[in-house]
């Protein structure tokens, strides 16, 4: 068979990566001296890595991560209070499988959408389908999503998201209308999907802003129970990391 014909068959069958590897094998001599299955099992690794690579870019796309995060950048000095074993153990599969949750709290400037976002990058790089929102914009989702007519396409799609990632949780009291779209949203994915929260405000303070007390119940019984919990400590991260911090400008006042 002619190379050129080959080539067109591949890229009409969709085989980009199978492509490139036949020309790459077609122009180094080295391949040569490789059996039939070797080559063929060659050109199949090709084929594979370059769609696991489009699926996990795509994953990473739609995800819409706030942080391009990933855990070997973080900061596991004491003085963080990270424990490195569970947070290690949490950029594995198991819990997302065991549709568990995770709850991140500390102090403003922590870290704790760094590590949210790395926590949801790792999940995207073991094959989950994940998606970001800060509560605010998720909320306006919501309601421009029950105006337009979108609100069971958009619920299923949440309900579907194996990672549902909600930053700046409960930053804000709720309003009593919001309280049950929100309910809405984690009953339809408890059970079945995993939910990490981002937030200053300690667990003991969220049923105060949730802004409806027949429902505030609901919403954390759905959360907490099933859910690991990380504390972050220590100073904000963005003093540490400012170019005043270093300057030693940082207190210098006008």
């Amino acid at each position: 068979m002619l190379t050129q014909p080959l080539l067109d068959k591949l890229d009409h069958l969709k085989l980009a990566g199978m492509r490139e590897g036949l020309r790459e094998q077609m122009e180094n001599p080295a391949f040569r001296s490789l059996a039939f299955d070797e080559r063929l099992g060659l050109l199949l690794d090709r084929e594979w890595a370059l769609r696991q690579n489009r699926k996990q870019t795509r994953r990473m796309r739609m995800a819409r991560f706030r942080e391009q995060a990933v855990v070997e950048d973080l900061d596991f000095s004491a003085s963080r209070g990270l424990d490195r074993s569970q947070v290690l153990a949490l950029t594995q599969e198991d819990w997302i499988r065991r549709r568990l949750n995770v709850i991140v709290t500390g102090p403003t400037g922590a870290g704790k959408t760094y590590l949210a976002c790395a926590l949801g990058q790792a999940a995207c790089r073991n094959g989950f389908s994940v998606r970001y929102f800060q509560i605010s914009k998720l909320l306006q989702k919501l309601v421009f999503a029950r105006a337009d007519g979108s609100w069971p396409k958009f619920l299923e799609t949440l309900a579907r998201t194996q990672l549902l990632i909600i930053d700046d949780w409960l930053r804000n009291p709720l309003g009593e209308s919001q309280t049950p779209d929100l309910l809405e949203v984690i009953e339809d994915r408890y059970g079945r999907t995993s939910t990490l929260l981002a937030t200053q405000i300690p667990v003991a303070d969220w049923h105060d802003r949730l802004g409806n007390a027949s429902l505030s119940d609901a919403v954390m019984d759905r959360l907490i129970h099933n859910a690991y919990r990380l504390e972050l400590q220590g100073e904000s991260m963005r003093k540490r990391r400012s170019p005043l911090t270093h300057s030693g400008l940082q207190d210098v006042s006008c």
